[in-house]
């Protein structure tokens, strides 16, 4: 007998562009990560937490008002207290909203890596030449370096200087949850500009062989762009670091 049919209603899936730019949140083992996708150059605004409630935001790239609103709801909705605000390069698409995440959470400390002054302090200039409009950029509160560890929670994240990208440029790791943040400094198949100021392509490459692909292979690498991609998945299908 032959089968009958039975016509079913369509269903509406998500386009691959919606679905990023709705953002993702990551469970890992201890600690949530919430990633927007913020100003005309899709930065990757993270947003850390874990049951203590305490908070870190990375890449705060939110420069309209709909951007701010988005990430002050999450904070709210999550009960959240925002310890550090970290940027993991100079680059303005990473730093845009500083000055409000300042305002709106004034008792974080604004860390970032010394020897990304010199850019930081042109982040009107790029801001213009990207079509940006930012206010003037809050003074860091302290500086970051290589082996320096930051806390938040429960949480302990080993910061790397990675540069080759930029000066300037960290990788924040957390061995015990098995990720790394690396702002520009490895994507999915590919790796960061290096012709941009203080850029050197043969350091990127270095930085990355040296301190990123030397960690385990299940390393859960969380990029400034773009989607998330593994250690494994990078020593494999890399094109720029074979």
């Amino acid at each position: 007998m032959a089968k009958r049919f039975v016509k079913q209603p369509i269903r509406k899936k998500k386009s691959t562009l919606s679905a990023y730019m709705e953002g993702l949140t990551q469970q890992f083992q201890d600690v949530t990560v919430r990633t927007f996708h913020f100003n005309p150059i899709m930065v990757n605004t993270l947003v850390l937490h874990d049951a203590s409630k305490e908070a870190i935001i990375v890449d705060p790239g939110n420069c309209q008002s709909y951007e701010d609103a988005q990430l002050q709801e999450y904070i709210d909705n999550h009960h959240l207290t925002v310890k550090h605000i970290i940027n993991t390069h100079p680059h303005i698409d990473h730093i845009a909203g500083n000055p409000w995440c300042v305002q709106a959470w004034p008792s974080a400390t604004l860390l970032m890596h010394e020897a990304g002054q010199p850019i930081y302090r042109m982040a009107h200039a790029y801001a213009v030449a990207f079509g940006l409009s930012v206010e003037t950029m809050p003074p860091a509160s302290s500086f970051l370096k290589e082996g320096d560890t930051l806390a938040f929670g429960q949480q302990r994240l080993q910061v790397l200087y990675t540069p080759g990208h930029c000066d300037g440029s960290i990788t924040l790791y957390d061995q015990a949850n098995g990720y790394l943040i690396c702002g520009d400094l490895i994507f999915e198949e590919s790796v960061g500009r290096s012709d941009l100021p203080t850029g050197n392509g043969d350091l990127l490459v270095e930085m990355i062989k040296n301190k990123v692909l030397c960690l385990p292979d299940e390393t859960v690498i969380i990029p400034g762009h773009g989607f998330n991609t593994t250690v494994k998945h990078e020593k494999l299908y890399n094109p720029f670091i074979q």
